[in-house]
């Protein structure tokens, strides 16, 4: 088994490695890290939690312990863009861990923190900024940071940037960055926009896969349970209160729903706190905090904590509505079962999501929930005429059906009926 002392890390990064309680990299990073200390550009596709973090941040960290006094100057090197606020502030953690026997300075760029803050980090030219896009376009446009010598631009998640709506703003950046850079690339998928990006920005890119693309964890005890939209809450509450139920997330699709479902849960007698784009910064962080101590049990968030929110000892994931995007799926249930532990993911599934349950259990290839007679039922009949039921239409005499025909002369001074309906 390949050790982090086999990829060639240096000394102050292995013992920081050894600190953590690492030995042995995990298979993304054993097949990332040494073409990244070779300056690849790189592709990298692994599902969340497999340790990509790691992945690109121990390669930078290496160059910068080997050629720190060459590399230190006026402006900034290292680039990492992440889509969350949480996710971006998790990498700025990782990195000073995995940098605390080095002289290594960070900026963290995020939306709904203090911008006056930030341009102090920022002015200190610090070798990494982590940032989201949004936050770090707001900074170039006020001239507040130079990123003409990054050396290293790393998008993390990037096709959950691609679902954001981040694609235009990740090409003005990668558009404004030297054209001789390293260029790293990681994401749970692949779609055909990433490719794209990939083509335009980068240089004969090694590609790294260490599991198909969005597939669950196999640790993950998958169910579906059909219930009407009107009984989910109930539904909800009783999984909730169930004994085995430790900690647990639950996804909604909107950040209203999130907190109807939380005033539900609280009204219940349940400890549960909402997360989601409206909350602030230190409200966001306080609730991850409160959840992460045991303070509250349930999180409810949309998919802003689908990714880059690694919390251990989750033992449920409670899907009270289906995403609209079936990768979204993936990403959500990773949130149980990490670290090697085992988890439990919940769907609850209205008879009108049974469309979106189809295209998820088609991409993870199980079937949560068998097609069932209500399911039949639902389906719209077809019918002989608009307006009127089967047994309405079949039922009319045949007479009745005929209309009289117009004369074209003795009726020149009528309305059609069309022109009658529009009066």
């Amino acid at each position: 088994m390949t050790s982090f002392t086999d990829l060639g890390l240096a000394k102050p990064i292995l013992r920081a490695l050894a600190n953590e309680g690492h030995d042995h990299p995990t298979p993304i990073q054993d097949a990332a890290i040494l073409p990244l200390i070779e300056q690849h550009d790189l592709i990298g596709i692994a599902q969340t939690g497999t340790g990509k973090t790691a992945a690109f941040l121990l390669p930078i960290l290496h160059h910068l312990a080997s050629h720190g006094d060459r590399r230190r100057g006026s402006t900034s090197r290292s680039l990492v863009l992440a889509p969350t606020r949480e996710l971006a502030g998790q990498i700025e953690a990782s990195l000073k861990r995995y940098s605390r026997f080095m002289r290594v300075s960070s900026a963290l760029v995020i939306g709904g923190a203090s911008a006056r803050h930030q341009l102090r980090a920022l002015s200190r030219r610090p070798d990494f900024i982590v940032a989201t896009p949004g936050r770090l376009l707001d900074h170039m446009a006020n001239a507040n940071l130079d990123l003409g010598e990054i050396d290293t631009v790393v998008l993390d998640e990037a096709d959950q940037m691609l679902d954001m709506g981040f694609l235009p703003a990740m090409r003005r950046i990668l558009a404004a960055l030297p054209r001789t850079r390293q260029t790293v690339l990681f994401s749970a998928t692949m779609p055909r926009e990433i490719r794209a990006l990939a083509a335009d920005f980068m240089r004969d890119p090694v590609e790294v896969s260490v599991a198909p693309a969005a597939t669950p964890v196999e640790l993950v005890k998958q169910q579906a349970l059909a219930v009407p939209a009107s009984e989910k809450r109930q539904k909800l509450k009783e999984i909730l209160s169930q004994n085995g139920v430790t900690r647990a997330i639950v996804f909604t699709r909107t950040k209203h729903g999130a907190d109807r479902v939380t005033r539900f849960l609280e009204q219940g007698g349940l400890s549960a706190a909402a997360i989601h784009g409206n909350k602030s910064q230190n409200q966001r962080e306080r609730t991850l905090a409160d959840f992460k101590a045991g303070r509250v049990r349930t999180l409810v968030a949309t998919d802003i904590a689908a990714r880059g929110i690694d919390i251990d000892a989750v033992s449920h994931v409670v899907n009270f509505e289906l995403p609209n995007v079936p990768e979204a799926y993936v990403h959500r249930i990773g949130r149980t079962a990490r670290a090697g532990a085992s988890g439990h993911a919940i769907s609850l599934v209205d008879v009108n999501e049974r469309g979106l349950l189809r295209t998820i259990e088609k991409l993870i290839g199980t079937q949560l929930l068998p097609e069932d007679e209500t399911e039949k039922r639902a389906q719209p009949r077809r019918r002989s005429k608009p307006g009127k039921r089967p047994e309405e239409a079949s039922s009319a005499p045949r007479q009745a059906k005929r209309r009289p025909r117009r004369r074209r002369n003795g009726n020149a001074g009528r309305p059609s009926q069309s022109q009658a309906r529009a009066a």
